[in-house]
């Protein structure tokens, strides 16, 4: 059978009393499945928040005991991100050519075993080799998650549901720094329970995960219309057409080679660079706020740390709510010059009060964080359906290169240049995003995502 006989059978199986008031699969109206599937995916996304925070504080106190030079905290600060690379480049082929549910159904068991095993390392190369191998399962849910939930969202509710990924990821980030504060003083090696506790939101959201179905987007888009006709009407009920099918055969599609097309390679070097800009100085300041703030002469870096992570989470619910609100371009292109602007501030401030300081890192992190709602719902808009996962794997792709490289050269940066050239740096990155924003990136607030087209 077609492609397109298959589209029209399953869309006939739509009994002919209820297609008269069918709605499409974009325009449903939110239903309890729609908030299953937000869970399972929030979930995963708080835990790869936690993770990735968890290591500043617990590097903190296993400085001592592993013998970390500073080359050293640089190189675990940056090996999550490193082995994010790999995992979100290699995923996003696969689950374009494979579907979403086989990675994002287990990924989160192996990630559990991998966090749990962090309680026994006896040296840095052995939680190098784990936080490498960690950061390859991060890499593979940053692409499924964004993917699936992206797809199974109604488009008047997409904004806000996929904002919520934003949140979870800042809400376990900020999460771990209390959960560090918490366990800073139990035992001999505190910090071996931190990294063991970044198993538990793993573990804990694997049952909900292992329930979901399909994309039926991506089932219709690769002959599948029965299957993902089925998944429509099991989890949405009647009424509800099922997607589309692709005109286009799956096996014409080469996807690397589509990304880097005349029709898609704006949109690709777009995302790339939007995410990129952005997660340098996210990373790079987020990971270390402690030591930056020292060098700027705030010496309760213990408070600066709580207002710096209580602003990311706040940043990351205020995008929430405009998010749907206001062009997508526009809150790109503000958000990247308000942030060079705090940080403008921040390299100026010799004859700043501490207090003002914090300020100012609230700002920044706040306003990054706000526009962090956008990596995860501004760039799954980017690419049509055989191509997102592989588009999203490529531009967290890129911008692991740039967070792991600006990890690792931040304290490293710090002790030979100075503080002030170090944050010079990330405000030039974030006028660079500022820059292709506001020629490049296209607007896609009101975009389809069953209906393929040039767009």
């Amino acid at each position: 059978m077609s492609l397109n006989a298959r589209d029209r059978a399953a869309r006939a199986a739509v009994p002919i009393a209820a297609r008269a008031e069918a709605v499409e699969f974009d325009d449903v109206a939110l239903r309890l499945f729609h908030l299953r599937v937000a869970v399972a995916s929030v979930g995963g996304v708080f835990s790869d928040g936690f993770g990735l925070g968890i290591i500043g504080t617990a590097l903190s106190l296993g400085a001592t005991r592993l013998q970390l030079t500073p080359q050293w905290l640089g190189l675990l600060g940056a090996a999550a991100l490193a082995g994010l690379f790999l995992g979100a480049l290699v995923t996003g082929p696969a689950a374009d050519q494979f579907g979403r549910r086989p990675i994002f159904a287990h990924n989160m068991a192996l990630l559990g075993v991998l966090s749990a095993l962090q309680f026994f390392v006896a040296s840095a190369g052995e939680l190098f080799a784990l936080r490498l191998l960690i950061g390859f399962v991060l890499g593979t849910d940053y692409v499924v998650s964004k993917a699936l939930l992206t797809e199974f969202t109604p488009r008047a509710f997409r904004g806000r549901i996929l904002s919520l990924l934003s949140v979870a990821w800042a809400g376990g980030y900020t999460c771990a720094y209390f959960v560090g504060f918490a366990l800073s003083a139990t035992g001999a090696e505190p910090w071996r329970w931190m990294l063991l506790a970044s198993a538990v939101p793993c573990l804990a959201i694997l049952p909900v995960r292992v329930t979901m179905p399909e994309s039926p987007i991506w089932l219709a888009d690769h002959g599948h219309s029965d299957v993902a006709a089925r998944v429509v009407l099991e989890r949405l009920g009647r009424g509800v057409l099922p997607p589309p099918s692709s005109p286009v055969a799956v096996r014409d599609r080469g996807r690397w080679r589509q990304l880097v097309s005349p029709a898609w390679r704006r949109r690709t070097m777009v995302g790339c660079v939007f995410f990129t800009c952005l997660v340098i100085p996210y990373f790079a300041v987020g990971t270390f706020v402690a030591r930056v703030l020292a060098a700027l002469h705030v010496h309760d870096g213990r408070v600066g740390g709580l207002v710096y992570n209580l602003a990311l989470l706040a940043g990351a619910v205020v995008g929430l709510v405009i998010v749907d609100r206001i062009p997508r371009r526009s809150f790109l292109i503000g958000s990247f010059t308000v942030s060079a602007l705090a940080m403008l501030g921040l390299i100026c401030s010799d004859d700043l009060a501490p207090v003002l300081v914090i300020t100012l890192f609230a700002v920044l992190a706040g306003v990054l964080s706000a526009a962090s709602d956008l990596v995860y719902v501004y760039l799954p808009e980017l690419f049509p359906t055989d191509l997102r996962a592989s588009g999203i794997g490529l531009a967290i792709a890129c911008s692991r290169i740039g967070s792991a490289a600006s990890t690792y050269l931040l304290p490293v940066g710090v002790g030979a240049l100075g503080i002030r050239a170090a944050l010079g740096a990330c405000m030039a990155v974030l006028v660079v995003g500022a820059i292709v924003c506001q020629r490049w990136a296209p607007e896609t607030r009101h975009v389809r995502l069953a209906v393929v087209d040039d767009r």
